[in-house]
């Protein structure tokens, strides 16, 4: 982001989940740097569930071990048992143990977003400006419900920082080969005898 891009989060609702007050209150004042006036802070996911259901908001900042529901336990629930627009909101899980299993379960349980600690602001902003951009479809299915985890194989959306020279293009473009007949389709699908 050049000096001359200007963010105004000034009318986002942020609602954050930590269960370590310190924690918490950190991450209010980073957002309070942000220009977010309209901050709703949980000390517990539980706590966050009753007030999500009377209360819109932009985005959610999530980092909490509870046993009663932690961090994936919630994100679970808002995609799964919410209704829409509720289920679509960002979720942005921020985790201190960013082993490759807690991050694939952040990403299969619905989150937009996994962010290690600890953070730097400059971070935080940048995987907000992401989320503003991302593109990724909304995927609802009998196994997952949240954003399209395709994201590695796309990487950020154009015109973001951070896209690799191998990252594919979400344009799918025009056809550069004549469509198949139908038959020939059919002969592809059909089931071969194979000699072994």
């Amino acid at each position: 982001m050049s000096a001359t891009d200007r963010v105004n989060l000034e009318q986002s609702t942020v609602l954050l989940i930590d269960d370590n007050p310190q924690a918490l209150d950190m991450l209010s004042s980073v957002f309070h740097g942000f220009g977010v006036k309209e901050q709703i802070k949980c000390a517990s996911a539980v706590e966050a569930v009753r007030i999500i259901q009377n209360r819109a908001v932009d985005l959610i900042v999530i980092d909490c071990a509870d046993p009663a529901m932690d961090s994936y336990a919630f994100a679970r629930w808002l995609r799964r048992e919410t209704p829409a627009p509720l289920r679509f909101i960002p979720i942005m899980l921020l985790t201190g143990h960013a082993s490759q299993s807690k991050v694939q379960e952040g990403r299969d349980c619905g989150v937009s977003f996994v962010v290690t600690k600890p953070l730097t602001p400059a971070v935080l902003l940048r995987r907000i400006l992401w989320l503003a951009g991302d593109e990724r479809e909304f995927v609802e299915s009998e196994n997952y419900v949240g954003p399209d985890r395709r994201v590695r194989n796309f990487g950020p959306p154009l015109g973001v920082a951070g896209r690799r020279k191998d990252d594919l293009s979400a344009h799918v473009g025009a056809a550069v080969e004549a469509n198949m007949d139908q038959s020939d389709i059919d002969m592809l699908m059909k089931p071969q005898r194979v000699a072994l």
